[in-house]
């Protein structure tokens, strides 16, 4: 199992006390004498993340402290408690009743989210500690939002020659499988003739086991309509304008939007919010041979607008393109993409914070509050007017690559509302990927924006 569920043994459970450096002496006091003892004579100071298991009279294990550090500290990180399912050892442990619930949640998501491994090609050593779920969280909506979160993980984490287009389909098929969702996918021989120009433009160079498709799931008969698009490159090698190696490097995640988007779709339907889903996947690798798009060439595209292409690299827009349109013709309450579209998002807020754009002020503050919830930090970027100019290059309605290098992530995200008008909607720039170990978070792909926006949701969509 890549993830851990919650321990049952509560009766036998160890505890497990989170402490700060202010709260420190009040809580060795109330330990046993020998477990105050022991502690104080190796020098705990409660550091972030510092862990110390804690001797019973026998000496036996009676349970451990788990350091969060200053406020400096707990400013500066997030699951900080977490990732003592990785150091602490072999037991079953709960939490102190008086732990603050929001603590007790954010603590209790973090250590399955550490439990997980990627073991797929190489055996992973599983963590021994398990968490008893504390009293008054609900469990069953940790485990779902932790299993969206591995399945998104999984599918980023899988190399390209294991997650091209048709295996994608194949996630999306076993998923709606699973929670009884309908699934269509339109194949490479239909796009055109489904009036999908875009998403075959990009995708015809592949060879044809890697074919280019929309995948096109449906789930929930009532209440109101949500779409999410999720950019489903399984790689992206720039096309003609090829990447150099190292930035070719990572590019197994470049259908992260589409795992993400599958992820939170996966929530939702555990969970049985009263929507009616929609979830648009256009799957393509983006490759060279001498059937691929070119710079300069002029593309159609299902909304009607022509497209230049001034470089082969931009291509997660016009795939976004076409499926945002097929989306906005049903008019849904709500539609979201999510993508890791531009390396501008990354120059300007790194790899922790997911960008996001809307017109909705309302949604917006929605999202913000959701997200600081639940510790998936987000920001909102601006859908700036008059960078629109930018993508308009006079012999094309559209441009997919203006020259320049300014406001990369501002004027792909103009790109793509031309296409979702006239719907409400929010488009996520994300990266999918960590970079260094973190607790909750091991290096490798990571969802962004999912959890905050299914915190959001009773909000974003009026849901009671």
């Amino acid at each position: 199992m890549p993830m851990q569920d919650f321990a049952t043994d509560r009766e036998n459970a160890l505890p497990l006390r989170l402490v700060t450096p202010e709260d420190l002496e009040a809580t060795l006091s109330g330990l046993p004498e020998g477990a105050r003892r022991w502690a104080e004579a190796q020098g705990f100071k409660a550091g972030a993340g510092a862990v110390l298991a804690l001797p019973d009279a026998a000496g036996g294990l009676w349970g451990a402290l788990v350091g969060l550090g200053d406020d400096r500290a707990r400013a500066r990180g997030r699951f900080i408690a977490a990732s003592a399912a990785s150091k602490l050892p072999e037991g079953v442990y709960a939490l102190d009743p008086a732990t603050s619930p929001d603590l007790a949640r954010e603590t209790a998501l973090g250590w399955l989210l550490e439990s997980y491994r990627f073991d797929r090609y190489a055996k992973q050593s599983a963590t021994k500690a398990r968490l008893v779920a504390p009293d008054g969280i609900d469990a069953e909506r940790l485990r779902a939002i932790a299993a969206g979160e591995a399945l998104t993980r999984d599918l980023i984490n899988t190399p390209a020659a294991d997650m091209g287009p048709a295996e994608l389909q194949a996630a999306a098929e076993a998923l709606a499988g699973e929670f009884g969702a309908t699934i269509e996918t339109t194949p490479a021989e239909e796009l055109i003739a489904r009036d999908l120009p875009l998403i075959h433009a990009v995708g015809r160079a592949a060879t044809p086991h890697r074919a280019p498709r929309l995948i096109d799931m449906r789930w929930g008969e009532a209440g109101p309509t949500l779409t999410l698009v999720g950019k489903g490159v399984c790689f992206d090698t720039g096309g003609l304008n090829l990447k150099p190696g190292a930035s070719m490097g990572l590019m197994k995640k470049d259908m992260g939007g589409a795992a993400t988007v599958l992820g939170l779709a996966r929530m939702i339907m555990a969970l049985g919010l009263k929507i009616r889903l929609r979830v648009l996947i256009p799957a393509v690798e983006n490759s060279v041979s001498a059937d691929a798009f070119r710079p300069g060439d002029i593309l159609a595209s299902r909304k009607g607008l022509s497209v230049e292409v001034n470089n082969t690299d931009a291509e997660g827009r016009l795939v976004l393109a076409d499926a945002l349109a097929l989306g906005a013709e049903e008019e849904p309450d709500l539609m979201i993409s999510m993508a890791t579209l531009t390396g501008a998002a990354r120059v300007a807020v790194g790899p922790d914070l997911a960008p996001f754009y809307t017109d909705a002020d309302d949604d917006a503050a929605a999202i913000a509050r959701a997200a600081a919830r639940v510790a998936d930090p987000v920001w909102r970027m601006p859908f700036h007017a008059p960078y629109e100019s930018m993508i308009e290059p006079g012999i094309a309605d559209l441009d997919n690559a203006p020259s320049g290098g300014m406001a990369g992530s501002i004027t792909a995200a103009l790109f793509l509302r031309r296409f979702a008008e006239p719907v409400r909607y929010a488009h996520f720039d994300i990266y999918g990927w960590n970079p260094k170990p973190a607790p909750a978070r091991p290096k490798g792909g990571v969802g962004m924006g999912a959890r905050a926006l299914f915190e959001a949701m009773p909000e974003l969509l009026g849901l009671g």
